[in-house]
């Protein structure tokens, strides 16, 4: 590598984060916490020393998109200045080095971008900005996180990252991050969020099955715990080793001489956002694109919603997110006026069992079939074929006319447009949660029930509880519901100015992977002001 190399210019790790970083022994290394700390040169000098001396070796560097690959700062601009040094020639987001090795540059755009990678065996892979991607794609890409070489590279994965509380690296990280709120004396610990001084480059060993993790301090205690995944033509495979490495922008002494700038901007920022950004808190959020006012959502199980004097009875709804068959869960609201006051959740379910169960919810509460609203995307259109009086919600349907000023919304399509809307009423403080045990229903397995037309008679399937597991954790919906609601973000307008939201894959993001199947169904509600008396009149298709 010497003959190559400028030897005028020196390319090292600094001491510290960088270092622990690269030399860390774990199978999957986390790294960051903070901005400034380098995180971005810590990873494009990872792979050198194996570029040097493996003519073989392949590692691929992932960001979101393409732009964010190009960005100034970025993997390509900064490995612009560091390649070049070590022999490396890059064709479009290819660099190739003298011996042959390879590094990378690639997107993951979209959900189905990891299928390019099926059959991939690639010996290092490294995210930048882990807290971007989904779930689903980075545990997809440990799978092809393999060495096909006979030249003893141990495979491995690193990833950089800053602090997302609603991210499913937050919950990937909660063994080294402090999660208690309040002292034994009451009074707030100043440690919440931040990382464990002690734990910090300590290992950890995992697995996953029915996509529950299951953590141990030492392989021998995972296999313990599920002793099953190690056996048979298992048996010696040893479980993937994790560790948190943050850093801090005081370790970054070159940044600190070259730009002093940065660390006075950061300086500079409110105190939440220099607790996020400087000292790498996880509890933080703040986020102005929020399109629910987080204390707004908080509050929206204790909101009081009077009835004016001499009002008619409220009018009742159904409002229902249908999930496909084996993916995400079905939600089915009752409302009376803009009160949720029950609740069925289906975890598995084709159409028939999504009909008994909203006829299930609309007999118990008195709701008529035309005030029963179904996202007919995918299986709800099923639902609507079997169930022809119930009024099918378009998630890309053209926007509506203002019920009061008769003028056409300027909205990306109607799912945007009642999410909208719906946020100013959570926001105003005019919609209510009345949920507990007595009036939610869980279906745990209903793929085992007996259903008939009309009503559901699953009872042995059917739970009244609030709670459930959700990737091997006790939940509950309440809390699903103000993290849905949170989840959705308002993002830069079109060219035509239409209002917009972040999509479903970024909604993902913030949800650890999971849909919002309990937040799309409360917004839907607001189809129902938006056609105001023709519901009356056997349904309103709004495609």
């Amino acid at each position: 590598m010497s003959n190559y190399q400028d030897n005028s210019k020196v390319i090292a790790p600094q001491p510290g984060f960088q270092t622990q970083f690269i030399g860390s022994p774990a199978d999957i290394t986390i790294a960051g916490a903070a901005a400034g700390v380098g995180k971005t040169y810590a990873m494009l000098i990872d792979p050198l020393p194996y570029v040097a001396k493996l003519p073989d070796f392949e590692s691929v560097f992932f960001r979101r998109t393409y732009p964010e690959i190009a960005n100034p700062g970025g993997l390509k601009s900064t490995s612009n200045g560091l390649y070049p040094l070590c022999g490396g020639h890059l064709s479009g987001m290819d660099w190739t080095f003298y011996n042959g090795s390879k590094i990378v540059f690639r997107h993951l755009q979209h959900e189905s971008d990891i299928h390019a990678w099926q059959g991939a065996q690639v010996p290092a892979i490294y995210f930048d900005e882990l807290t971007h991607f989904t779930r689903h794609q980075f545990f997809y890409m440990i799978s092809r996180n393999r060495n096909p070489h006979a030249n003893g590279l141990r495979s491995f994965m690193k990833a950089s990252c800053n602090p997302d509380p609603d991210s499913f690296v937050a919950e990937l990280l909660e063994w080294w991050i402090d999660q208690v709120e309040q002292l034994e004396d009451g009074s707030p610990n100043p440690q919440y969020g931040y990382p464990i001084p002690e734990r910090i480059g300590a290992l950890r060993y995992m697995a996953v099955e029915n996509d529950e993790m299951i953590w141990g301090d030492t392989p021998e205690e995972v296999i313990d715990k599920a002793p099953h995944m190690f056996s048979g033509d298992n048996a010696g495979v040893k479980p993937k080793s994790l560790t948190f490495i943050p850093g801090s922008i005081y370790q970054n002494k070159i940044l600190l001489q070259n730009d002093p700038g940065y660390l006075a901007g950061l300086l500079s920022l409110p105190e939440a956002e220099q607790n996020k950004l400087l000292r790498g808190n996880w509890k933080v959020r703040f986020d102005g694109s929020a399109l629910y006012n987080p204390s707004s959502v908080s509050s929206i199980f204790t909101n009081y919603l009077p009835v004016p004097l001499g009002s008619a009875a409220p009018t009742r709804y159904i409002t229902a997110d249908i999930a496909k068959f084996g993916r995400d869960w079905t939600v089915i609201y009752a409302w009376i006026g803009w009160e949720i006051v029950g609740c069925v959740v289906l975890k598995v379910n084709d159409s028939v069992e999504a009909v008994s169960a909203i006829e299930f919810l609309r007999l118990k509460f008195g709701i008529q079939e035309h005030n029963v609203l179904v996202d007919q995307n995918g299986v709800g259109g099923d639902v609507l074929a079997l169930r022809p009086r119930y009024v099918g919600f378009l998630n890309n349907g053209t926007t509506m006319d203002d019920p009061q000023t008769k003028v056409k919304e300027n909205y990306e399509n109607l799912k945007t447009q009642v999410y909208y809307r719906n946020g100013n009423r959570v926001n105003q403080g005019a919609m209510r949660v009345s949920l507990n045990q007595d009036n939610t229903w869980i279906y745990e397995s209903v793929e085992t029930g007996t259903f008939t037309s009309g009503v559901a008679t699953y009872n042995h399937n059917r739970h009244n509880t609030t709670k459930t597991k959700l990737k091997g954790k006790v939940v509950d919906i309440r809390d699903l519901i103000v993290a849905d609601l949170r989840a959705i973000r308002k993002i830069e307008s079109d060219p035509t100015k239409r209002l917009r939201i972040n999509n479903k894959d970024a909604q993902k993001i913030l949800l650890a992977g999971r849909s919002p199947d309990f937040g799309d169904p409360i917004a839907m509600r607001e189809y129902f002001e938006l056609t105001g008396h023709r519901r009356a009149f056997g349904g309103f298709d709004n495609s």
